[in-house]
């Protein structure tokens, strides 16, 4: 598969591709990085996602995600803060879309039993990729839409 450039956090301030949403979640924080970890976007129906290291995850860690049956990459964690946040890069992918992409995830607490969840999706696209661009903006709304329906109704 071919390769993709490392990034660090910067690249989510910086990239050209930037994708952010933020939910306010009646669900501890706890709960809400349990969901992130064990099963991880499980509700986002173009996703599937498995991870490749062991238990206990931290930086280092590693897993696939298969986007529509169609996209593979793997996917190399270099920010883990444990129940707060962590994000990874895509080390390689099937398809040469991506010069460099990665996703952050923080999850605060905003209360005993609520928090706040942020996505940061961030890329630099091949020439291939560009062309792309209104489907990657298409699957990213549905990655968004279906975690808020996941967090509207599972809820109180």
């Amino acid at each position: 598969m071919p390769k993709l450039e490392p990034i660090d956090e910067t690249f989510f301030d910086t990239a050209k591709l930037r994708y952010e949403q933020t939910w306010d979640i009646d669900e501890s924080a706890a709960e809400v990085w349990r969901q992130l970890v064990e099963n991880p976007l499980h509700w986002c129906k173009t996703l599937k996602i498995d991870w490749t290291s062991s238990p206990p995850f931290g930086v280092g860690t590693t897993r696939r995600v298969k986007v529509l049956g169609l996209l593979v990459s793997n996917e190399h964690y270099f920010i883990w803060d444990e129940g707060r946040r962590n994000a990874f890069y895509f080390t390689d992918a099937n398809l040469p879309l991506f010069k460099r992409f990665g996703e952050d995830y923080l999850v605060e607490p905003t209360g005993e039993k609520t928090s706040r969840f942020t996505w940061k999706l961030a890329g630099e696209p091949t020439a291939i990729g560009a062309s792309g661009r209104p489907v990657l903006d298409w699957l990213v709304a549905g990655f968004f839409k279906d975690t808020t329906r996941h967090f509207s109704s599972s809820a109180g």
